[in-house]
Protein backbone atom coordinates (compact mmCIF):
# COMPACT_ATOMS: atom_id res chain seq x y z
CA UNK A 1 0.00 0.00 0.00
CA UNK A 2 1.34 3.49 -0.73
CA UNK A 3 -0.89 6.92 0.18
CA UNK A 4 0.09 10.13 -1.71
CA UNK A 5 -0.76 12.95 0.34
CA UNK A 6 -1.21 17.05 -1.09
CA UNK A 7 -3.20 19.72 0.06
CA UNK A 8 -5.92 21.40 -2.23
CA UNK A 9 -7.15 24.38 -1.06
CA UNK A 10 -8.53 23.39 2.42
CA UNK A 11 -9.02 19.72 1.92
CA UNK A 12 -5.86 17.19 2.29
CA UNK A 13 -6.44 15.01 -0.42
CA UNK A 14 -4.83 11.69 0.35
CA UNK A 15 -4.68 9.07 -2.86
CA UNK A 16 -4.20 5.46 -1.66
CA UNK A 17 -2.74 2.81 -3.76
CA UNK A 18 -3.29 -0.96 -3.44
CA UNK A 19 -4.68 -3.05 -0.66
CA UNK A 20 -6.17 -1.97 2.72
CA UNK A 21 -6.60 -5.42 4.35
CA UNK A 22 -5.37 -6.33 7.73
CA UNK A 23 -1.62 -6.17 7.15
CA UNK A 24 -2.06 -2.36 6.03
CA UNK A 25 -4.25 -1.43 7.52
CA UNK A 26 -2.97 -0.53 10.95
CA UNK A 27 -0.16 1.52 9.25
CA UNK A 28 -2.61 3.82 6.82
CA UNK A 29 -5.31 4.07 10.17
CA UNK A 30 -2.14 5.67 11.81
CA UNK A 31 -1.15 8.01 8.81
CA UNK A 32 -4.77 9.41 8.47
CA UNK A 33 -5.24 9.80 12.63
CA UNK A 34 -1.52 11.28 12.61
CA UNK A 35 -2.78 13.72 10.08
CA UNK A 36 -6.03 14.32 12.10
CA UNK A 37 -3.55 15.29 15.28
CA UNK A 38 -2.00 17.58 13.59
CA UNK A 39 -5.22 19.81 13.01
CA UNK A 40 -6.15 18.26 9.44
CA UNK A 41 -10.11 18.32 9.67
CA UNK A 42 -11.18 18.02 5.72
CA UNK A 43 -9.45 14.74 4.19
CA UNK A 44 -10.58 12.94 1.02
CA UNK A 45 -9.88 9.89 0.23
CA UNK A 46 -8.94 9.16 -3.08
CA UNK A 47 -9.84 5.33 -3.86
CA UNK A 48 -9.56 5.27 -7.22
CA UNK A 49 -6.08 2.98 -7.20
CA UNK A 50 -7.45 0.81 -4.75
CA UNK A 51 -7.74 -2.82 -5.99
CA UNK A 52 -9.05 -4.54 -2.81
CA UNK A 53 -10.47 -3.36 0.80
CA UNK A 54 -11.47 -5.81 3.78
CA UNK A 55 -13.29 -5.21 6.83
CA UNK A 56 -10.08 -4.03 8.46
CA UNK A 57 -9.76 -1.38 5.67
CA UNK A 58 -13.24 -0.59 6.12
CA UNK A 59 -12.34 -0.21 10.32
CA UNK A 60 -9.58 1.93 9.88
CA UNK A 61 -11.80 4.26 7.51
CA UNK A 62 -14.48 4.44 10.36
CA UNK A 63 -11.84 4.85 12.81
CA UNK A 64 -10.56 7.91 11.21
CA UNK A 65 -14.15 9.55 10.33
CA UNK A 66 -14.98 9.04 14.08
CA UNK A 67 -11.97 11.09 14.92
CA UNK A 68 -13.17 13.80 12.23
CA UNK A 69 -16.29 14.58 13.21
CA UNK A 70 -15.49 14.75 17.56
CA UNK A 71 -13.38 17.53 16.08
CA UNK A 72 -16.35 19.01 13.43
CA UNK A 73 -14.25 17.78 10.40
CA UNK A 74 -15.49 15.45 7.53
CA UNK A 75 -14.27 12.71 5.42
CA UNK A 76 -15.10 12.22 1.91
CA UNK A 77 -13.89 9.59 -0.03
CA UNK A 78 -13.85 9.43 -4.25
CA UNK A 79 -13.16 7.07 -6.87
CA UNK A 80 -14.34 3.56 -5.41
CA UNK A 81 -14.21 0.89 -8.79
CA UNK A 82 -15.12 -2.41 -8.88
CA UNK A 83 -15.02 -4.66 -6.21
CA UNK A 84 -13.76 -1.67 -3.43
CA UNK A 85 -17.23 -0.55 -4.65
CA UNK A 86 -19.30 -3.10 -4.27
CA UNK A 87 -18.17 -3.05 -0.59
CA UNK A 88 -18.51 -0.12 0.14
CA UNK A 89 -22.55 -0.54 -0.77
CA UNK A 90 -22.51 -3.75 0.88
CA UNK A 91 -21.25 -2.26 4.24
CA UNK A 92 -23.53 0.76 4.26
CA UNK A 93 -20.58 2.88 3.77
CA UNK A 94 -22.35 4.39 1.11
CA UNK A 95 -25.33 5.72 3.87
CA UNK A 96 -22.32 7.03 5.63
CA UNK A 97 -19.73 8.58 3.96
CA UNK A 98 -20.24 11.22 1.49
CA UNK A 99 -19.14 9.71 -1.30
CA UNK A 100 -17.71 11.44 -5.17
CA UNK A 101 -16.76 9.78 -8.34
CA UNK A 102 -13.70 11.47 -8.51
CA UNK A 103 -11.29 14.01 -6.56
CA UNK A 104 -12.53 17.02 -8.72
CA UNK A 105 -15.82 16.02 -8.03
CA UNK A 106 -15.17 15.81 -4.15
CA UNK A 107 -13.14 19.30 -3.88
CA UNK A 108 -15.78 21.19 -5.90
CA UNK A 109 -17.58 21.10 -2.54
CA UNK A 110 -15.05 22.89 -0.33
Amino acid sequence: MEIRIRKENSTLVATVKGRLDALTSPEFEKNLLGLVAKGELSILLDLREVEYISSAGLRSILATAKKLNKQNGELRISGLQGSVRDVFQMSGFYSIFRIFESAEEALKTD
